[in-house]
């Protein structure tokens, strides 16, 4: 079978928080997905036409960026730069999912022009790879006087996703839990805004509010900038079943108290990662990785369960079909290592001393569009095509 065989794993993190390293050496990816997963002996009379050596490396599913802002093509008005998805590859990032085109100049704020701009949106994004990056585009920001058959069109149309609720005109339960109805309905995986005021036009939001509308996720719960209070984390924790997202464009200290309480209550499997970028605090291709460092270095949170909160959590919640190192899904992999000079040893225990972990390659689809890293430091073990 053509193809192409990873060998010689240090150590393969599957993205499955329950189950997060895997007893195998090897991977056998062809046509763009893995198709076997085990040891080198198992494998490699498949008969590759192409080996990769890991030389030891850590292997990861990409990372999934669960909140970008993203507009069109790859610039960002909020921060006037170009290139930034493409950047985030860079950071083992394969999956950007969007959180709302809300940065667009005089982004249209009727019913049609919402509609219209989610619908553009996602199929621009479906055509338009930065990077080889994934991108999940156009989620609707909700607006007043959207009705459920707008619902039904922009899902039949690609719309996969409602932005963070608040954003828009619609902000409370109110106007807010009808249309979550409708987007539900529809298959659309809904995102609310949690915290204080982000940008100008948005509101602080409650953890009672978040209850009331009834989301999928509720976003940054440390801070998209401003946290709520630990209170408040405390009762999405305890007394809902949402999925809880950390943000690196948020409070630390807040982070580090929400995941003590998923440890506290055996829910880190509703933890995700996304960066909340292009925002006022800028562009962060680094982001995820480094929300990953925090997690495991200044929490009991290992470093395996910190990259699976950042691949197959998200994957799970959105319903794609990467995040995981499974058979069938897409061959989406990065390899990371200890960066020269860090206390750690590989990359797992580099990230728990919280060092950012060197990228030395990034596969989407099954092909390599990262070899070295333009943004992390380097490896100490590099992947080698031979």
């Amino acid at each position: 079978m053509p193809g192409t065989l990873i060998k010689n794993i240090g150590t393969l993190v599957s993205g499955d928080i329950s189950n997060p390293v895997l007893d195998a050496d090897s991977i056998f990816v062809s046509e763009g997905r893995i198709r076997q997963i085990g040891k080198l002996t198992q494998l490699e009379s498949l008969g590759a036409d192409t080996v990769i050596d890991a030389a030891g490396s850590t292997i990861t599913p990409g990372l999934i960026d669960s909140h970008c802002h993203v507009v069109f093509g790859d610039f960002t008005p909020r921060q006037n730069q170009v290139g930034f998805l493409e950047s985030e590859v860079h950071g083992g990032v394969t999956t950007i999912i969007s959180a709302g085109e809300v940065h667009l100049p005089g982004r249209p704020k009727d019913p049609a022009g919402t509609k219209a701009l989610a619908i553009l949106a996602a199929k621009s994004f479906n055509n338009f790879r930065p990077g080889g990056a994934k991108i999940i585009g156009g989620a609707v920001i909700l607006e007043k006087g959207l009705k459920e058959t707008d619902f039904e069109e922009m899902a039949r149309e690609g719309v996969k996703v409602v932005g963070e609720i608040g954003l828009g005109s619609v902000k409370f339960a109110e106007d807010a839990a009808p249309m979550v109805k409708w987007a539900k309905k529809y298959g659309m995986i809904v995102m609310m805004h949690t915290g204080g005021t982000s940008i100008p036009g948005s509101d602080t939001v409650t953890a009672d509010q978040v209850i009331a509308v009834d989301p999928h996720i509720a976003c940054h719960v440390n801070g998209g900038p401003t946290a709520v209070s630990l209170q408040e984390i405390r009762k999405l924790v305890e007394e809902t079943s949402y999925v809880l997202e950390l943000v690196h464009c948020g409070n630390p200290k807040a982070m580090v108290e929400a995941l003590k309480l998923g440890l506290k209550h055996n829910a880190l499997d509703r933890f995700i990662i996304g960066n909340d970028a292009p925002s006022g605090t800028g562009v962060v291709p680094l982001g995820i990785l480094r929300v990953i460092c925090m997690a495991a270095s200044l929490t009991d949170v290992k470093a395996e369960q910190a990259l699976c909160m950042a691949t197959g959590n998200t994957s799970r919640v959105f319903g794609l079909d990467t995040g995981f190192v499974r058979e069938g899904y897409a061959a989406d992999l990065t390899a990371i290592d200890a960066p020269m000079g860090s206390a750690g040893k590989d990359a797992l225990s580099a990230i728990e001393v919280g060092d950012v972990p060197g990228v030395s390659m990034v596969m989407i689809d099954g092909k390599i569009e990262v070899k070295v890293s333009r943004n992390t430091p380097p490896a100490v073990r590099k992947v080698k095509v031979i």
